[in-house]
């Protein structure tokens, strides 16, 4: 029986084979085509300030949890996909900035540069004005490049204190222009929950199923000091050794990152401790200065760069020893990124274990924003 079913199958290889030998096949045909993988999952977050003269408190707590928050999301996963990070910022309520404008602008558009929100953070100034809400989130659904998947994660976070129904904008038809694009509008009022609710910031938010959220603006956001800070700081001058410059934009991002490392290291070592553990994380990429990152991602290939677009190391470099170096330079930024990883870890453990009572402080901005974003990623199959 077996025989049998052996020979048979031998004819049919012959004869399929001798069928291929008459079909003249063209060689483009026989090229494999590989599908292009999957786009990642995005995630899309307008942050809209309020820098009137009474928000300083908020702009701190935005420069001081940013980095907690970008840790929440680098956790995140779709079908075993790490989500791509984006992120925008406007600031509105300026007197500064034209009524014409409508005392608001947009500091920086949807970007995936982490340091650029982070550098753009710090240079926010308050300054007394008027705070059109409906105006700032019409400004937000207009004017940013927001996906069209209904899978993606798409939210505005406005944040402010005055009457959310100031300006002549209607905020509940820019509230359900928001929603029609499948964009949640996510409020924070900075005071009382009786004053946001009456100043009509809970029926933003529940226009487009959001998060409504009162905090205490003001309140000064501390760290808990860890063993294993010290260490984390360290590591983070081994990581950035593994930055590769390159390009028009090559010097500016070396320069910025470290800029804004210092950054967050004169907020506190804390909030350093927490920069470093987001730059071993999925949603830190640099691929506009970074030639480490642009060749994993095919954003430029070796052979086409110039020696005045490369560092002074690798001027005069083969392409195979271009090659060898960026493969190597990303195996190191690979395993200190590991390291980072482990002693992250570590050091979240033990505040776990120090924070007691913490959770019952009132909310600031993080941690509405990482609650709003559990809850309603998850509704996205984005686990965060």
């Amino acid at each position: 029986m077996r025989l049998t079913t052996l020979r048979r199958a031998c004819v049919v290889s012959i004869v399929l084979a001798t069928m291929l030998a008459w079909v003249t096949v063209p060689v483009a045909a026989t090229i494999q085509i590989h599908p292009a993988p999957p786009a990642r999952p995005l995630i899309q977050i307008a942050i809209l300030l309020d820098t009137s003269s009474s928000m300083s408190g908020l702009i701190d707590q935005a420069r001081r949890q940013l980095w907690g928050i970008v840790n929440e999301l680098a956790a995140a996963k779709c079908g075993g996909q790490r989500p791509q990070l984006q992120v925008a910022l406007y600031e509105y309520g300026k007197s500064s900035i034209p009524a014409g404008e409508g005392h608001l602008r947009m500091i920086l558009g949807l970007t995936t540069d982490l340091d650029k929100v982070s550098q753009d953070l710090f240079t926010l100034k308050t300054n007394g004005g008027d705070e059109y809400c409906g105006l700032v989130i019409q400004s937000a659904v207009e004017g940013l490049q927001w996906s069209n998947s209904h899978g993606d994660y798409k939210a505005i976070f406005i944040a402010g204190n005055e009457s959310f129904a100031q300006g002549s904008v209607d905020y509940r038809k820019t509230c359900k222009a928001a929603i029609t694009k499948g964009i949640i509008v996510n409020t924070i009022h900075c005071g009382s929950r009786k004053a946001g609710i009456s100043g009509q910031w809970e029926n933003g938010a529940q226009l487009t199923d959001g998060s409504f959220t009162n905090i205490e603006h003001n309140r000064v956001i501390t760290q808990i000091k860890t063993p294993y800070d010290a260490e984390l700081v360290r590591l983070n001058e081994e990581l950035n050794k593994t930055y590769i410059s390159y390009g028009t934009h090559g010097k500016d991002g070396a320069a910025n990152q470290r800029a804004q490392d210092a950054n967050a290291a004169n907020l506190s070592i804390g909030v350093m401790a927490q920069r470093v553990q987001s730059k071993a994380s999925a949603v830190y990429r640099n691929a506009h200065w970074d030639l480490v990152n642009a060749h994993e991602q095919k954003k430029v290939n070796l052979d086409e760069l110039k020696d005045e677009d490369l560092p002074e190391l690798m001027r005069g470099m083969s392409l195979r020893q271009r090659g060898e170096h960026v493969a190597q330079t990303a195996k190191r930024r690979a395993e200190v990124q590991q390291s980072v990883k482990r002693i992250s870890a570590l050091r979240e453990q033990f505040i776990a274990k120090a924070a007691g009572e913490s959770s019952q402080k009132p909310d600031s901005l993080g941690s509405a924003m990482i609650r709003a974003l559990r809850e309603q990623a998850g509704k996205r199959s984005i686990t965060v």
